[in-house]
């Protein structure tokens, strides 16, 4: 059993860490988003038979099971597609995979196994196939660009950030921190609403998560044998108090979190599709970006559990965080249970509202602004400015990439 101190994970990254970090970040993304423009005007002048499909591969070609063309070499737009693409999968299972060790299916720690058993009964199983899933995509990508004759994506000498010291977890070292998150609650604003933030709108969340960790940081701070009562209404989750209290509402961060994560996967997949031209690369991140759809439709779901009866109203005892009954609002931008997409705005608010994934363009939904976002969550927090750098371009190449249509 490992055993450690509250304050030696979490205490000690202060507000300067924080906006340490964040300069990081943001000079980072700033210098790389300048040459985006410039790199777009270059990839126009590119041959149309390279940068876009022909309509014949479009319509009117059969695309067989097993594509004819492996053995040609990427361009150098499509690979960057897929690179980024690799990268952003290997941040995912990297993160998959601390919650998988503690709350998975074989996950070492029971308590936050029974309190993520609260949102669904299911969640252990549903952890561990979105772990599977993460760990299939960023293998997959990295064989394929080497398939093609394109570079893979490391990012092992990134790996550098702590483990949690809670029973269950790993003791090596991470890209990605889950133990003191700014999980951005939007999404959840936004796919209730009939607006679009691409075309101009922007959403608050229903309420706000801030510094909380999503994982058991150690079991001074989260006994791993905690009973955690079993939501009902007999034993709401206004009634749970202590080490269940704090233990539970660390799980509800996390179905928020799964959520936060994978809606912006959601959104990436299609803005990286718009732009390959290649009928396979095309083929590989549509594919991929569906999955990716799924895991959000699931997480956007159980999320919900946790701000409505019976589990509402639990309140962290260690950072007076409290989960609200979305519902008793009487609200459809709050009702826990409108998971599906509502028709917005969509390519002009002179048409028809229509139920699609949003955002779905570079600014809003491409590869800075994924990184972007990743960061504000305090998911990088402590990485080193190389890896902003290394990943900012990787980002900046996508984006630059012109469309492929």
């Amino acid at each position: 059993m490992k055993k450690g101190n509250a304050s030696s994970l979490v205490g000690s990254r202060t507000t300067s860490d924080e906006a340490q970090t964040s300069e990081l970040a943001n000079d980072t993304v700033q210098r790389h988003w300048q040459g985006v423009v410039k790199r777009r005007s270059f990839l126009k002048g590119i041959s149309l038979a390279g940068a876009t499909l022909t309509a014949g591969a479009l319509m009117g070609k059969p695309v067989s099971g097993e594509s004819t063309g492996r053995s040609s070499r990427l361009s150098k737009a499509d690979a960057a597609l897929l690179r980024f693409a690799a990268a952003v999968e290997l941040i995912e299972a990297d993160l998959w995979q601390q919650y998988n060790e503690l709350g998975g299916v074989e996950g070492g720690n029971p308590a936050y196994i029974a309190a993520l058993s609260n949102l669904d009964g299911d969640m252990p199983q549903y952890i561990a196939d979105n772990t599977d899933d993460e760990l299939s995509h960023a293998a997959f990508l990295n064989a394929y660009l080497a398939s093609r004759g394109a570079e893979p994506v490391n990012l092992d000498e990134f790996r550098t950030l702590p483990s949690s010291q809670a029973t269950g977890a790993e003791n090596i070292g991470r890209l990605t921190n889950l133990l003191k998150l700014n999980v951005d609650l939007g999404w959840y604003t936004r796919y209730r609403s009939k607006k679009n933030p691409d075309l101009g709108a922007r959403f608050e969340g229903p309420f706000e998560i801030k510094n909380q960790a999503a994982i058991p940081i150690n079991d001074t701070d989260t006994p791993p044998n905690t009973i955690i009562p079993s939501a009902s209404d007999d034993n709401p989750g206004s009634s749970f108090s202590g080490d269940a209290a704090r233990m539970q509402a660390i799980a509800n961060t996390a179905g928020f979190h799964f959520a936060f994560i994978e809606q912006g996967g959601a959104s990436l997949y299609p803005t990286l599709a718009f732009k390959a031209s290649d009928p396979e690369v095309l083929r590989v991140l549509v594919s991929i970006g569906g999955v990716e759809i799924d895991h959000f439709g699931l997480w956007h779901d159980k999320g919900g559990n946790a701000v409505s009866q019976p589990l509402a109203l639990v309140t962290d005892p260690i950072t007076g965080l409290s989960f609200p009954d979305l519902n008793a609002r009487n609200s459809e931008l709050d009702q826990t249970n409108l998971i599906l997409p509502e028709p917005c705005e969509f390519i002009s608010k002179d048409l028809p509202r229509c139920s699609v994934i949003r955002p779905t363009t570079t600014a809003n939904g491409g590869a800075i602004e994924t990184i972007q976002a990743f960061t504000d969550d305090l998911l990088f927090l402590g990485q080193s400015a190389a890896f902003f750098n290394f990943v900012n371009q990787l980002a900046a190449a996508a984006d630059s990439v012109s469309g492929g249509f």
